[in-house]
């Protein structure tokens, strides 16, 4: 049979604590060149094939286990899905092929590169992705999103790190800031905390250990954590790391991380809804290989033809990897959208912010938008009164948000009565 452990009470939160901080210092290898990236899945029917009997671990070891992983090599297959509940727009995101990842200028033309990997990564925050991935050690990576009629590429190979668009054959180039940080103590090859090249740490996780380490940061008073059984994936014997909320009102029903028995590598993860249902992320290898890849796999040569974006050109446009939105972001998060008020604590957080003006959205009758879109804004949220005062809700699978009339935003991983609630006890 396989192992099972008792839920940890909160008297041993602390020492779960000291173990996910360690654990979050650890990077997952394979974040190529800027691709820390992303999102959250692999495939809900991952291949399994039964229970493995080994050793029991408690929680506390398992998670000490993940934080000494120091996998620097590797080589598989990995799979993503994320079902977030969002309706299709069409248009909303470009896809991989057809250069569907560049910019757009004020007269409609093209900027900027349809390799940037910021857009390109943002992709797999929805449907189901397959990547090949490939590590050996901090400067070789590459990350490769496979599609029925093309590839998209990110390599890290020592200085340099590129990103290829097979289907518009157009590549990005950056030069990793190796010695210039390196003088200023931010370590070899400007690399910061997680071994990922500086300017290209990302937003989105793409990879399980990713995940896991999201997952691990959340883990405190408010968090039951146990080792819940074996599982099987990708061929290789894995412990069962299950994370759930404590408190109400949370729209996360659980997090499951698969972790190797032999390395300590989370091989899986998966997020399941408080609502039930299919998974909102599951992200897993369908296959690994823990041994050192091919020295070939991380060169890469435009090939003829290709239209080549180098990183400090695509900047001068304020369009750079670091802050895509240039001058006017930055002046936007100044001025118009406030530092966020936080409300609540661990899983059932929310954070409370004005919009620009203090005014919500369009209201029937108000006259700011035609009628059409008005429709259209009030068909993707719920109508909701309080002491507040009215506003609308509009839901995911996950994240949830109240847009006050009075331009207030409440949003979190919650359901929309703890967004309600918030709100009337901010009056």
């Amino acid at each position: 049979m396989a192992p099972y452990e008792p839920e940890k009470d909160t008297s041993e939160a602390g020492e779960l604590r000291a173990g996910r901080r360690k654990a979050a210092r650890y990077a997952v290898p394979i974040a190529v060149a800027g691709v820390a990236a992303a999102t959250i899945g692999l495939v809900p029917a991952l291949a399994t094939s039964g229970d493995p009997d080994l050793p029991k671990v408690t929680a506390q070891e398992l998670i000490e286990k993940i934080a000494a992983s120091d996998t620097q090599q590797l080589s598989g297959n990995v799979k993503i899905s994320t079902d977030l509940g969002l309706p299709s727009v069409g248009g909303m995101a470009g896809g991989f092929g057809g250069g569907g990842g560049a910019d757009r200028g004020e007269d409609g033309g093209q900027q900027g590169s349809a390799a940037d990997p910021k857009s390109k990564l943002m992709e797999l925050a929805s449907g189901t992705h397959t990547l090949r991935v490939a590590a050996d050690g901090p400067d070789k990576q590459k990350v490769s999103v496979l599609e029925d009629a093309s590839e998209y590429s990110m390599i890290h190979n020592g200085d340099d790190v590129w990103a290829y668009d097979s289907a518009s054959n157009e590549a990005y180039h950056a030069k990793d800031e190796g010695a210039s940080s390196e003088k200023h103590g931010k370590g070899k090859h400007g690399k910061g905390e997680e071994g990922v090249p500086k300017g290209l740490d990302g937003e989105v996780p793409s990879t399980p250990k990713e995940f896991a380490e999201q997952a691990l940061k959340a883990v405190d008073s408010t968090t039951s954590v146990k080792v819940d059984g074996t599982a099987q994936v990708a061929g290789r014997d894995a412990y069962r790391l299950v994370i759930k909320p404590k408190q109400s009102g949370s729209t996360i029903g659980q997090i499951t991380v698969a972790v190797d028995e032999k390395t300590g590598t989370p091989l899986k993860f998966t997020m399941t809804p408080a609502s039930g249902g299919a998974a909102v992320v599951d992200a897993g290898f369908t296959k690994v290989d823990f041994g050192k890849p091919s020295a070939s796999t991380f060169d890469f040569t435009p090939p003829k033809g290709t239209k080549v974006t180098e990183a400090d050109e695509h900047g001068k446009e304020g369009r750079g990897f670091k802050d895509k939105g240039g001058k006017g972001a930055e002046e936007f998060g100044k001025g118009d959208l406030n530092e966020p008020k936080i409300i609540g604590e661990g899983w059932s957080t929310i954070a409370e912010l004005k919009l620009p003006g203090g005014q919500g959205l369009p209201t029937a009758g108000s006259g700011d938008v035609p009628p059409d879109a008005q429709k259209l804004i009030d068909s993707l949220g719920d109508q909701v009164d309080g002491k507040f005062g009215s506003g609308t809700v509009f839901s995911t699978r996950l994240i949830n948000a109240l847009v006050t009339d009075d331009g207030k935003v409440y949003v979190g991983a919650v359901t929309k009565d703890a967004l309600v609630k918030a709100a009337n006890d901010a009056h």
